[in-house]
C-alpha cells in the first residue's frame, strides 16, 4: 500500500509539470505523447528512490506532501541537466538557448558541457552530504543554530534558482530585480511550510525549491496564457490548433495541484511537528 502511495506521488507530481511544459510549449513546438510523459515517466522512476533515500513515512498526509515536493526537485534537476549540458539540439529556434551558454553564445563542445555537467553534479552531491551533516548536528544537538537561520540555510535552493535564471537569461532579455528575489522570496515560503512539518533537512530543501518551480511555473502559465515562454519570445507560433488542443489538459493539472493540497491542509490539521 505505500509503494502504491509513493507511486501515486510521483504520478501527480509528474503530470503536473508534463502538464504546464506541454501547455506553454506545444504551440511552438508541436504535441508529442513521449515528450509530454517525459518528465511524468522520470518522477514516477525516482519516486520509490526519494521516498527511500528522504525517508518519509508515506502513511502520513505530511509525507506525502513532502514527498510530493521532493519528487519535483528530483524530476526538474534530472531533466534540466539532461537538456543544458547532455542534449544536443537545434537551438535556432529559442530566442533563450537552453543548451548551455555563456551570456547567450552556446557552448557547442560535447567534452566541454559533460566537463561542466560533472562539476554541477558534484556540487549537488556536496551540498546533499553537507544536509544530511548538518541535519545530524542538529539531531545531536550540536549545531545549536537559530531555527529561522537554518530554514534561510535550507531555502539556498531559491537563490540557486535565482542566480542561475541571470546567469542564463539576463543577458539576453535584460535583468530585473523582482524576476530575481522572486525565487528566493517564494523557497522561504515553501520552506517555512515544510518546516513546520518535518526537521528532515533534506525534505526541508527538496520541498522548498520544488514547491518554489511548481508554483511560479503555475503563476507564468496560467496568468499569463498568452505571453510567450521566455525561450520562444519573438518566435513565430506553429501550431495555431494547440491553443485550444491543450485547454482540456488544464483539469489534469488542477486535479494534480488539488492531490497535494489536500495532503498539505491536512497535514496541517492534523497533529504535526518540525522545525519550527
Amino acid at each position: 500500500m505505500e509503494l502504491i502511495t509513493v507511486l501515486l506521488t510521483g504520478l501527480t507530481a509528474g503530470l503536473h509539470t508534463s502538464t504546464w511544459g506541454m501547455y506553454k510549449d506545444t504551440p511552438h513546438e508541436g504535441f508529442t505523447w513521449p515528450r509530454y510523459f517525459r518528465s511524468t515517466m522520470v518522477s514516477i522512476v525516482f519516486a520509490p528512490i526519494i521516498w527511500k533515500l528522504v525517508g518519509l513515512d508515506v502513511t502520513t498526509a505530511s509525507g506525502i506532501f513532502l514527498l510530493w515536493g521532493s519528487i519535483y526537485t528530483a524530476e526538474r534537476t534530472v531533466v534540466e541537466i539532461w537538456k543544458t549540458f547532455l542534449r544536443t539540439a537545434d537551438q535556432t529556434k529559442y530566442f533563450i538557448p537552453m543548451q548551455l551558454h555563456v551570456f547567450g553564445k552556446v557552448v557547442e563542445s560535447k567534452r566541454d558541457r559533460y566537463i561542466a555537467a560533472f562539476f554541477y553534479v558534484a556540487g549537488i552531491v556536496l551540498i546533499g552530504w553537507g544536509l544530511v551533516t548538518l541535519w545530524g548536528m542538529h539531531k545531536n544537538g550540536s549545531l545549536g543554530w537559530n531555527p529561522y537561520f537554518i530554514l534561510f540555510v535550507l531555502s539556498i535552493g531559491g537563490w540557486v534558482s535565482a542566480f542561475g535564471g541571470a546567469w542564463k537569461d539576463a543577458p539576453i532579455e535584460g535583468f530585473e530585480w523582482f524576476k530575481f528575489f522572486r525565487s528566493p522570496a517564494v523557497s522561504y515560503f515553501w520552506g517555512w511550510v515544510a518546516a513546520n512539518l518535518t526537521d528532515n533537512f533534506v525534505a526541508i530543501a527538496l520541498c522548498s525549491l520544488g514547491f518554489t518551480i511548481a508554483s511560479i511555473e503555475t503563476y507564468k502559465t496560467f496568468f499569463f496564457p498568452s505571453r510567450p515562454r521566455g525561450k520562444f519570445q519573438g518566435k513565430p507560433i506553429l501550431y495555431p490548433e494547440m491553443l485550444k488542443k491543450r485547454q482540456p489538459f488544464v483539469l489534469v493539472f488542477i486535479i494534480c495541484w488539488m492531490f497535494v493540497i489536500v495532503a498539505g491542509v491536512l497535514a496541517f490539521l492534523g497533529p504535526h511537528q518540525g522545525l519550527v
